[in-house]
């Protein structure tokens, strides 16, 4: 039986918001550090396999972990710079450097990335909206499948598409509450902050987002003022 949930999250006034300001900024700092501390871990990890004279015969698996784990920092905070912050004085960005953001984080999973972003200019709503759409449609798909990201435009507005299918494509409940634009209730915070984060960059732009899951598919539609 197939089961299936629509919603459609639009602009709401500033006061409505649920999570804005000082909390706001706190769940997204706590991702930050939770994504970070993997791979600086393993860093100082391989650094201390090199000091140790007893695991000299080691020393070549722990010169590819540092590099590892190093080149997966410098991703990070190059995506991160982008998705969550003013990221640099460019005002805008062409779409092959945001498809290498998003490659660099996904890659090693089990999803395919099909990028059908036509080359182009967006502006850093755009760009962040963009970049986060993908990486979340990307991660719909634990188990493997076809992440498809794409774009158009439709009535004097950007509309960025992202499709996951998959045998076990889904979302979980708390990136559903946070592409709601809802407050998170149960649930991982960390799960809810970055869908909550993609919602609340295409309203304040102006747009909508709307969120289909269905057995073997998830979508994400975002609208934005051109």
């Amino acid at each position: 039986m197939l089961a299936s949930m629509t919603s459609t999250a639009a602009a709401k006034a500033p006061l409505d918001l649920p999570v804005d300001g000082t909390e706001l900024a706190t769940y997204i700092a706590a991702k930050l550090c939770h994504d970070f501390i993997s791979p600086s871990g393993a860093i100082v990890s391989g650094l201390d396999l090199m000091r140790d004279p007893t695991a000299q015969d080691m020393r070549e698996d722990a010169l590819s972990l540092i590099e590892q784990s190093a080149r997966k920092m410098v991703s990070l905070v190059h995506f991160a710079r982008v998705a969550f912050g003013a990221a640099t004085t460019s005002e805008r960005f062409n779409a092959r450097e945001l498809q290498s953001l998003v490659a660099a984080m996904t890659e090693g999973g089990r999803a395919s990335l099909d990028w059908r972003i036509a080359e182009g200019e967006f502006s850093k709503p755009q760009a962040r909206a963009l970049i986060n759409l993908a990486y979340l449609t990307v991660g719909a798909l634990p188990m493997g499948g076809n992440a498809v990201i794409q774009s158009h435009v439709e009535g004097g507005a950007l509309v960025f598409e992202g499709f996951a299918e998959g045998a076990r494509a889904r979302l979980k409940p708390e990136a559903v509450t946070g592409l709601a634009g809802e407050r998170l209730t149960e649930g991982l915070a960390g799960q809810w902050i970055q869908p909550y984060w993609l919602w609340l960059t295409v309203v304040q732009a102006g747009g909508t987002l709307q969120t289909t899951v269905e057995e073997g598919r998830v979508s994400l539609v975002a609208k934005m003022p051109l």
